[in-house]
């Protein structure tokens, strides 16, 4: 997934004053190949955490704003599209595919570096990464996940935040479908 902003984009962007904005934003975009050279620029501790972030909601922003607290930093990575299937929301999801998930993830002020990954978990960008703190939503038993062992192994620390309650993109897609 690389996202090129489209040359009529960028010169609507500019006409309007917001181009540096545009381009802040794409810089926040990282695949998985460059992240080794763009973590270094990142200020410690380095918070890590992971999602879908299908339709964003209050509770998304609520939890990223939480994460991003914890540390100097916040890297996010996105499941890719094959990735967010595997999960089993529902063969409609996600809604939003990855890069424009991507740009709305990066769009925060939460959010330092924005990445994705295929597989089912993020264990092997988390050894790219080696962040200081992991952080995963209220639903997950931190020690129960191998990602929790794999930061313990450098001195890292892993954490659960609390779920913001009444906030589910599962919960705003069906009350979606049933206004329909």
């Amino acid at each position: 997934m690389q996202y090129m902003p489209q040359p009529h984009a960028v010169s609507a962007f500019a006409a309007t004053g917001a181009a540096a904005k545009l381009v802040a934003l794409t810089d926040k975009l990282c695949t998985p190949e460059q992240l080794t050279l763009r973590l270094g620029a990142l200020p410690r501790p380095l918070v890590f955490t992971n999602g879908v972030f299908d339709v964003l909601h209050r509770g998304h922003v609520m939890y990223l704003e939480q994460a991003r607290a914890l540390g100097a930093s916040l890297v996010v990575a996105l499941n890719t599209d094959a990735s967010a299937k595997r999960l089993g929301k529902g063969p409609d999801r996600p809604l939003n595919n990855e890069v424009d998930r991507a740009c709305v993830i990066a769009a925060l002020a939460s959010s330092s570096l924005v990445t994705w990954f295929d597989e089912d978990t993020p264990l092997e960008l988390i050894g790219l990464v080696r962040p200081d703190l992991l952080v995963k939503g209220g639903d997950y038993d931190m020690t129960k996940l191998s990602e929790t062992t794999l930061v313990q192994s450098w001195g890292g620390h892993a954490r659960a935040l609390p779920f913001v309650q009444g906030y589910s993109t599962t919960a705003l897609v069906n009350k979606i479908k049933n206004l329909s």
